[in-house]
């Protein structure tokens, strides 16, 4: 399928609730507002394809953009093209999830993230820590610069709560992701979760909720589930 066809295909599965939910979350035009579970599906009929996918990310169409880092090729994404999409993923749906995602299963994704979350710039900074995030899912420990790790958790701890919002958020998932994938971190993760406790975020009028880190971080060390890796950081 062409680009062209797949933004009509888009089209068609476009819903008028959806986009007015995303665009109260900060999408903006042009987009349709498609459903995640039905972007899934349209994925279901393409194969990888980086060039499709970097064209599908220049539309500046947010479905699309979502869209093309399901069929990406991380592997093949060069550093210049990933800053890119970092730049340009203006709101959180693609900052801290499609872009997150591609980044970590790059060859660039530690790099990357160190640099991003040191800007000033919301989205970008949030889909560093966010990329840190699925790192962690997908990489062995000793994969894992932990040293740094353990630093970070601690300027967590020292910034969450005068963080800008959606770094916040970030930063209090990072937290949880430390204490889920990172069994060495595990105990320091469960401190800092303490630390920090409730964060708030300001989440748009919805219904959702901010997890607390540190009750999160439990269930998951009740579920025997700590320090399991996944096979991809894609959801």
């Amino acid at each position: 399928m062409t680009t062209q066809e797949i933004l009509k295909q888009l089209k068609e599965f476009g819903n008028e609730q959806t986009k007015k939910i995303f665009m109260r979350h900060g999408a903006k035009e042009p987009f349709y507002g498609v459903k995640v579970q039905d972007l899934k599906t349209i994925r279901k009929k393409l194969e990888k394809n980086h060039k499709l996918s970097l064209e599908l990310f220049d539309t500046g169409n947010s479905d699309a953009m979502y869209l093309s880092a399901l069929i990406s090729e991380p592997q093949k994404m060069t550093k210049e093209q990933l800053q890119k999409w970092a730049e340009d993923a203006y709101w959180y749906m693609l900052s801290e999830y499609p872009i997150a995602w591609t980044t970590a299963e790059s060859n660039f994704g530690w790099e990357l993230a160190l640099e991003w979350i040191k800007s000033d710039k919301e989205n970008i900074a949030s889909s560093g820590w966010s990329t840190l995030s699925s790192l962690f899912a997908i990489k062995k420990d000793e994969e894992i610069d932990l040293v740094k790790i353990e630093e970070l958790l601690d300027f967590v701890s020292t910034n969450i709560h005068s963080s800008k919002n959606r770094v916040k958020y970030t930063m209090n998932g990072f937290v949880i992701s430390v204490g889920s994938y990172l069994k060495p971190l595990h105990k320091k993760s469960i401190e800092i979760a303490t630390q920090i406790g409730k964060v708030n975020v300001e989440m748009d009028g919805t219904s959702c909720k901010v997890p607390v880190a540190k009750e999160y971080i439990e269930k998951v060390k009740t579920r025997f589930k700590v320090g399991i890796k996944r096979k991809t950081s894609f959801c």
